[in-house]
């Protein structure tokens, strides 16, 4: 276990790196004696550092193992970190009061005169949409019924238009004429 590195480098090596930076001076009111003492006492904090990452590792891969034999992937530990967290919101006095204030607010008048009033609104919208839907089909089935001149002033030849019986077949007027019979009711 001491060969394992993680990248952090060594603690003796990380101190005489320090010594090189402060360039031999010393802090102000500091002995030579008391930065000798202050040195080895960070050397020996760094080695325990490094210990402990150590052991942390190994207790990481220990627990991974345990769980790969328990056949708890990370997928399942994602989906219970994200229960517990949703139930931990839940039971937050923030998340109560909220629920609360909004109960309070789904009883109170203003909110079902607002909802009455808004759903009068989308009845009264969907009944124009499809007076309207029925009065473009009646238009469009009138339209179909005129024929149509040949009139020399409009510069092209009307026998291509809409009254000839392959372009009422198109798939486009059909898909048109669906979605126009669609709306009437």
């Amino acid at each position: 276990m001491d060969s394992v590195n993680n990248g952090f480098g060594n603690a003796s090596g990380m101190t005489r790196s320090m010594e090189g930076a402060t360039g031999g001076t010393l802090p102000p009111g500091l002995t030579e004696e008391e930065a000798e003492e202050l040195k080895l006492e960070l050397s020996k904090v760094e080695d325990e550092i490094q210990t402990l990452r150590q052991v942390l590792s190994a207790k990481e891969r220990h627990a991974g193992d345990i769980k790969r034999q328990l056949g708890i992937s990370p997928l399942n530990e994602i989906k219970q970190n994200i229960s517990k967290g949703w139930q931990d919101v839940q039971s937050s006095n923030a998340y109560l009061t909220a629920s609360a204030t909004l109960d309070d607010i789904s009883r109170s008048d203003a909110y079902k005169k607002t909802q009455e009033t808004l759903s009068q609104a989308g009845q009264m919208t969907s009944a124009a949409l499809s007076t309207m839907g029925t009065a473009i089909s009646q238009k469009i089935g009138t339209m179909r019924a005129l024929p149509f001149n040949n009139t020399p002033r409009l510069g092209y030849n009307v026998h291509h238009s809409l009254s000839m019986p392959s372009m009422r077949s198109s798939p486009s007027f059909r898909s048109l004429e669906e979605r126009m019979g669609g709306l009437r009711k």
